[in-house]
């Protein structure tokens, strides 16, 4: 069965990254842990928050890997074993994180506060460019066609 493509118009020169980049999101897991928000907090800024309740700096970690933010969660084992759980509801299992980030998306950093991480992204804005191509005329001879016996 041949798959339809988003892309495949003859005018969309260039744009199979966007249908690999499609591809690899619709892959993803999707898993609800931990629970995140997407919020615009300047014309391009864009900040990521996760819940990540019991977690310290040293648990975490983030990478750009390619043109993916992966965070990373896995807290240290208890030294304490005395403890002992009634109730054990705050989640404390391993985490990663994927989102896919656009060209040109720059991570600008990030701060762990009161359970929340906080990743702040920066969207730079593109100028418009307005390019003109120069046309050189063509060698009459360079057009020819060989035909092989």
């Amino acid at each position: 069965m041949t798959r339809l493509s988003l892309f495949n118009s003859p005018l969309l020169l260039g744009f199979d990254h966007f249908e690999r980049v499609l591809d690899r999101v619709a892959k993803m897991p999707a898993e609800g842990y931990p629970p995140y928000n997407i919020e615009q907090t300047g014309e391009n800024r864009l900040r990521i928050t996760l819940a990540v309740a019991g977690f310290t700096e040293n648990d975490l970690s983030i990478q750009i890997e390619g043109n993916q933010l992966v965070i990373r969660g896995k807290q240290q084992e208890d030294g304490d074993a005395d403890r002992v759980f009634i109730h054990r509801g705050i989640a404390t299992r391993q985490f990663q994180r994927s989102f896919v980030l656009a060209d040109g998306i720059e991570v600008e950093g990030a701060e762990l506060d009161n359970g929340l991480l906080y990743v702040d992204l920066l969207r730079p804005l593109t100028e418009e460019r307005v390019r003109t191509v120069e046309i050189r005329p063509g060698n009459n001879n360079s057009k020819s066609l060989e035909t092989k016996a």
